[in-house]
């Protein structure tokens, strides 16, 4: 019986190029930087202004309200849509804006099915923080935001963002997450968007293709 070693059953061009590896020998690995952006001396309402700046290059439709105007800004938010579903600890008022023009509203309390979720045009939440630098939504399962799932199968997604809830950068909103480490997370940057290898944009593969995100002026 003759046996082949796995060195002779190489193709030579990929014996030759293992041979060079061989040769240069151990590398030593370069010193990782860290120099990015730590925080920010920029005021919150610059802050505010880059996030919607970012938003909105994502395609996606920024207002703003107030703590008190908050449920008029929902009601707009979902003029057009017929079903929606709501996280089991959102704000009564939020609630009520919600159930308003006849709309059928559907709590995740028991959980609704895939089906359900499927078949339901928005969900409205609320925020754990973002980031202005990339203009990133995060999410950590809150009481008023949920199960992760009920913001990936209905195609329109509605966010109240509280501007006090925005940071500057990542490693100070990753601050703020590491609060609930076991929580499971969602980061969302605009609307859910991919391209195909031809580089067709095709929006709605991974999560709703419209986001529509509500920033009240809470913060000083």
């Amino acid at each position: 019986m003759t046996h082949t070693t796995a060195n002779q059953s190489m193709s030579p061009a990929k014996r030759e190029i293992f041979n060079r590896i061989r040769q240069a020998g151990p590398i030593d690995a370069p010193e990782i930087p860290h120099d990015y952006r730590m925080s920010s001396t920029a005021s919150r309402e610059q802050i505010v202004a880059e996030m919607e700046e970012a938003l909105i290059d994502y395609t996606a439709t920024v207002t703003h309200a107030t703590p008190a105007t908050v449920p008029a800004a929902i009601e707009e938010a979902l003029a057009d849509k017929t079903t929606v579903v709501l996280p089991p600890g959102l704000p009564e008022a939020w609630v009520a804006a919600a159930e308003s023009s006849n709309r059928e509203v559907r709590v995740d309390d028991p959980p609704l099915s895939k089906d359900t979720l499927d078949n339901t045009e928005a969900v409205l939440t609320g925020a754990r923080a973002a980031v202005s630098l990339s203009g990133t939504i995060m999410l950590d399962g809150s009481p008023d935001q949920g199960r992760r799932i009920i913001t990936l199968l209905p195609d329109c997604h509605v966010i109240v963002l509280p501007a006090s809830s925005i940071y500057a950068t990542v490693p100070e909103a990753v601050e703020l997450l590491a609060e609930h480490p076991t929580r499971p997370t969602t980061w969302i940057a605009g609307p859910s968007a991919t391209s195909d290898i031809e580089l067709v944009r095709v929006d709605g593969v991974h999560g709703p293709r419209t986001l529509r995100v509500i920033i009240v002026d809470d913060a000083s």
